[in-house]
Formats: C-alpha cells, structure tokens, sequence
C-alpha cells in the first residue's frame, strides 16, 4: 500500500513517504481500468510429459519468473476481502491452487514453493488420498505443516456434479451432491489442521443444485477451469481459473496473468 501510495518499488532514505491509514483503492477500480486477480491451476508436477504434467524445471521457471517481476502470490483465503470490496490487494496478485493430490505436489511443487514462500491451495479429492501416485497423510501433514500450503475440498470421488449417474433418482442425486462437499470436509478437518470453506469443481462443472449444496454447508469460494482474471465484482462460488499446462512456455506462462481489463465507455 505504501509503494503503490508513493509510486515507488522500494523506500529511498531521506524521501518522505506517504503513509495511507486506510486502502485508497479495495476494488481496484481507475478511470481506464480495473484488477483481476488471476488463479493459476496446476495438476501434477514430472513424470512422463503430457499436457496436465508441468516440468518440476518448468514450474520452477514460472514461480522464478513471478518473483523477478514484482508479481505477490497471494492465499486464496485473501481474495474475499477484496470480492467484498473491504481490503486492497496488491496490483500484481496471483493466487496458486493445484487439483487432484498427486504426490508431485509434496515432491516437486513444494520446494518451490519454499524458495519463495509462495503459499498455495492444494484441492484434493478424498476418495484419492493413499492410492497409486496420490499424496499420503503424512506428506499432507507436512504440507500443512509448511505453512505455505491450504488444503481443500476437490469432492469426494471426483465424479462430474451435473452428470447423472445411470438409475439416479433426483432424491439420490442430491444426496450423493451432499456426500460430494459434505465428506471432504469432514474427512480433512479430522485428519489435518485446516478448515475447508473453499471448493474446486472436478472438471470445473457446476450447477443450481450444487451451488445450493454449497451454501447450506457453508462453503465461501469456490472454483471453475473457466480462464481468466477475477475482479471485485466475481461470484465467489464461481470463481475463474486459468490451466497452466506442460507444453506452456514461459511466454505462454506470461500470457496467463490477466491482472487487469480496460474500462471500455
């Protein structure tokens, strides 16, 4: 708030300084422009190379590339402030979310992470945890323990929400959309140190009935795969995020952070 008061990057000694006793700006919002906060989303980290597998050097690039120019990687947690129009966020914002729980994350993504103190949002389905190449407890319990990395809902079986299973009833249905936000919860507030308000949509798919879900169980964000930057004016329930996959460059990478969108008359 400073830097941005005064213009500057950094303070000079001797130049008096303007110090705001309050956000000049929470929405973001100037005469040819507004913010938006992208959320980038990773899968999976090495391995064989396909389009869902960032190169642990690839992701490394991104995250060196973010700190050299002047990019704050912001929790997910910080974005209500600014939806509510309450807090200010830094112009150059991003927030970092990885989907599913492969054991990447822990592996590759995490020292990463480190070298910066870049915080993260891990989005795991539970019904994963444990099985082939997914994280196991322990190594969650690690990541918890980092402080750099949130661990949240990402349902239970990772099923498409508005896709109806063969010989589903609707008094089913809802009720299997229930055990898909309720069972997360519950089972991560058990086993971790964490509170599960946000939520990722398997395959970015949503609906009423889901968003209804979502709200009677207290959930305050939640995400889409829809690309994009977030301005104070977004649906916290259908937030906008941006792929990053493995055959992005680091230009391509660069042409993913939409931090702001032209006022047009």
């Amino acid at each position: 708030m400073i830097g941005e008061a005064n213009d500057l990057a950094a303070p000079e000694p001797g130049l008096p300084l303007i110090v705001p006793l309050k956000p000049l700006n929470p929405i973001g919002v100037t005469a040819e422009a507004y913010q938006t906060v992208p959320i980038l989303c990773y899968h999976r980290f090495g391995g064989a190379p396909n389009k869902m597998s960032v190169s642990p050097g690839n992701f490394a690039a991104q995250l060196d590339w973010l700190a050299k120019n002047g990019y704050t990687v912001i929790r997910l947690s910080q974005l209500m402030g600014f939806l509510q129009g309450r807090e200010a966020l830094p112009k150059r914002s991003v927030v970092i979310t990885i989907d599913d729980g492969y054991e990447s994350t822990y592996r590759h993504a995490l020292p990463a992470l480190r070298k910066h103190n870049f915080p993260a949002t891990l989005f795991v389905y539970t019904d994963f945890i444990g099985a082939g190449d997914a994280v196991t407890w322990p190594q969650m319990q690690e990541l918890v323990s980092s402080g750099l990395v949130d661990i949240q809902a990402h349902s239970k079986s990772h099923r498409n929400l508005i896709e109806r299973q063969a010989g589903e009833t609707d008094e089913r249905y809802r009720q299997n959309l229930d055990a898909e936000a309720r069972v997360p919860r519950e089972v991560l507030e058990k086993r971790l140190p964490v509170q599960v308000r946000h939520y990722a949509y398997p395959y970015g798919d949503t609906n009423e009935a889901m968003l209804d879900v979502l709200a009677r169980q207290k959930y305050e964000l939640a995400v889409t795969v829809n690309p994009g930057g977030n301005g104070f004016f977004a649906q916290p329930m259908m937030l906008r995020r941006t792929m990053i996959f493995g055959d992005h460059d680091i230009e391509a990478f660069k042409a993913k952070l939409q931090i702001s969108r032209a006022v047009t008359p």
